[in-house]
């Protein structure tokens, strides 16, 4: 049986999922993030490091900034942050920084996920705070729209 938790998350991945998709538009990586209190949203983003020639332009980060810059403050406590592919290092360590509590992401990324495929810091003893990770919702779709992404840029004309 499906919870209301449940029931939240796919919905707000699904708002993920449709900001991903309007990334590839400006040459992005189709990478989207939500971050939530309650039922409410409070940013959302997607990636923008080609448009913005900015490495740390990761959509989690920019939904952390708005987010904070909505709350007032820095500590994003009482949030859940809902992205389409498992966060790396360094939006991860932003994720820890700013006392979210709950991630919940939807494809693994076996090449730079930092919260269970390469590496996995939310359960690092040594840190500060905890963060709850859930990865694997809507999954496939997260997935479908990272490889469709990839194969048209490997198959568009040079």
């Amino acid at each position: 049986m499906l919870t209301d938790e449940h029931h939240q998350d796919l919905a707000f991945m699904r708002v993920a999922l449709e900001e991903a998709a309007r990334a590839p538009a400006i040459g992005e990586v189709p990478i989207g993030a939500v971050m939530v209190r309650g039922d409410q949203i409070l940013a959302q983003a997607h990636n923008y490091r080609e448009l913005w020639q900015d490495p740390t332009a990761h959509a989690e980060v920019i939904a952390i900034r708005a987010a904070a810059t909505t709350l007032g403050t820095w500590r994003l406590t009482e949030t859940t942050l809902y992205v389409t592919v498992e966060p790396c290092s360094m939006c991860i360590g932003a994720i820890i920084l700013a006392r979210i509590p709950r991630v919940v992401f939807g494809a693994w990324d076996q090449k730079a996920g930092a919260c269970g495929s390469l590496f996995d810091l939310p359960a690092e003893p040594k840190l500060n705070h905890r963060v709850s990770v859930t990865g694997g919702v809507l999954e496939q779709e997260s997935q479908a729209l990272i490889q469709k992404f990839f194969k048209q840029l490997r198959e568009a004309p040079l």
